[in-house]
Formats: C-alpha cells, structure tokens, sequence
C-alpha cells in the first residue's frame, strides 16, 4: 500500500486535496445553477406543482417593458460602479504614505467596509430625505428647493447608485493598499535612476505591478453591479413605479411577491448568462493584452 502511495502521489495528493472544495463548488454553486435554468421552463410558485412552459416564460419576460427598464438600470449600474476601481486606486496611493497621521485617515476610509448595506441604505435614505436630510439642509442654506432624490423617476437610480459606491470604493481601496504594500521596490529604483517621476513612474513602474488586483477588484465590482439588490431593496423596493428596479431585484419581487418562481428562474438565467458574457469578454481581453506584452 505504502509502495503504491509513492508511485502515485504525484497526482493522488492534488487529487485529495480538489476533493472537498471541488465537492463543495458543486454541490452550492454547479447545482444550483443547474436547477435554476431548469426551473426557468416551468410555470411554478415556488410550492404546488409545476408545470412546463418550455421558453413561454422567457417570451414573456422579453415582451415585458419593466424588463428593459431594469436592464436599462442594470447598465448605469455597471458604468458607475467602475468608477470604484480608479477611484479606489487613486485615494490608496493617497494613503500609502509612511506618515503617522495616515493610520487614522486610513480608518475613516475603512468604515464603509465595515458597515453593513442594510445600514449604508438607511444612513443615505435619511440623507436623501427632501425634509430633514443633509442634501435638503445645505440645499436651503443656498436658497434651493430640496430635491426629492428618491422619489424622482430621473434621479433615484444615481442616487442609490452614490449609496452603494461608497461602501464598493472602500472594498477596492483595500484591495490596491495590499497591493501597494507588495510593490517591487526594486523596480521603481530603477525606474527613478532612469528618470521616471510622477505620472510616468506610475503609470509605467507601477501599474503593471498592480495588474492582477485591478483585475480581482474590476471583476468583483462587475459582478457586485450586477447583482445588487440589498440597497434597492432597502431604500426604495424598486420604486418609484418601478423605476430603480435592476434585474435582481425584479427576481425577487416575481417570486416572493408574485409567487412566480420560474419566472423569477428566467430573470436570473439572464442575469446570470450576461454576467457571464462579460466577464469571458474581459478574461479574453486582459489575457491578451497580457500576451501582447510578453
């Protein structure tokens, strides 16, 4: 037995070791995924019996206007939330500085990850409040009439979106700190000896050397923009006519609310099948941009 164990550990050890997390992928993500689209071709509440619909559920969904305007949302979402990479990026090279002071500006930066949504949503609700709220205090101190910022068809959207970016740039500013820290020191001596400062230091020294957590902290923020519901759901259920509402949001209202759960499955089979095209797009991009400088 022993023998045999030598012979083979090469591949077994590996194998052993993908077992219980591959196990576990499967089991709380493969399958799950799998049953959802399944669901998607049935007609069902959630408890009774199902019956098929084969792509009646998505004919439905395509012809439904509320559908386009959470897909319409679901694309501000992702344009702005970009925004929290580079600023992101931008306040920790602000922040990695050796001075004393930094430690106690670096917490105040840290607090929005620490918060939770539910709480962030509540804060900005009262904030955005046209009687009492900050935006409505200085909007008087100035003369102005208060906006109703969450009961504007036009405004809601941004400012749930400004929600949600402070709490995604802190996320990410944590991200480019560890990286900063990481930093080839070596590389920027040079870099200087050459005659590199400022813009072109950075952008040429050390930039590259942040790749691969501008790539974590791009595809986290894709997918955060993409799935985000709890703001929402907090701070305006989707309203003000359904205005605010983004695809996983819709998802929920069908299948708690509505009872329709292979509605709701067909929501987020697109959902799940546009997260997925993008993020192959951006994989094949930064793989080749990779391959383009080597």
């Amino acid at each position: 037995m022993q023998r045999v164990w030598e012979t083979r550990a090469v591949w077994l050890t590996p194998l052993l070791l993908l077992a219980a997390p591959v196990s576990i992928f499967v089991l709380l993500i493969v399958i799950p995924i799998i049953q959802s689209i399944w669901i998607s071709f049935y007609d069902w509440d959630g408890t009774g019996p199902a019956s098929w619909v084969g792509l009646g559920n998505y004919a439905e969904l395509f012809a439904d206007p509320q559908f386009y305007v959470s897909l319409k949302n679901n694309v501000i979402w992702l344009l702005l939330f970009l925004l929290a990479p580079v600023i992101g990026l931008a306040i920790a090279v602000f922040l990695n500085q050796t001075l004393p002071e930094m430690r106690f500006v670096k917490s105040i930066f840290f607090i929005p990850l620490v918060l939770a949504h539910v709480i962030i949503g509540v804060v900005f609700t009262w904030f955005y409040d046209p009687t009492f709220g900050i935006i409505a205090i200085l909007a008087r101190a100035v003369g102005m009439t208060p906006p109703a910022i969450l009961s504007s068809e036009h405004l809601v959207t941004f400012g749930i979106i400004a929600a949600a970016l402070w709490s995604q740039i802190a996320f990410c500013l944590v991200l480019f700190l560890a990286g900063l820290s990481q930093l080839d020191d070596d590389l920027i001596a040079a870099g200087r000896l050459d005659g590199a400062s400022g813009w072109p230091l950075f952008y040429y020294v050390v930039l590259p050397q942040l790749r691969p957590v501008t790539f974590v902290a791009t595809i986290i923020t894709v997918i955060m923009s993409l799935r985000n519901f709890d703001m929402i759901a907090i701070m305006t259920q989707g309203g003000p006519y359904g205005s605010s509402t983004v695809l996983a949001y819709q998802m929920f209202d069908a299948t708690i609310f509505s009872y329709r759960a292979g509605y709701g499955a067909a929501i987020a089979t697109v959902l799940f099948a546009i997260m997925s095209v993008y993020i192959a797009w951006f994989l094949r991009y930064t793989l080749k941009q990779e391959a383009a400088e080597r």
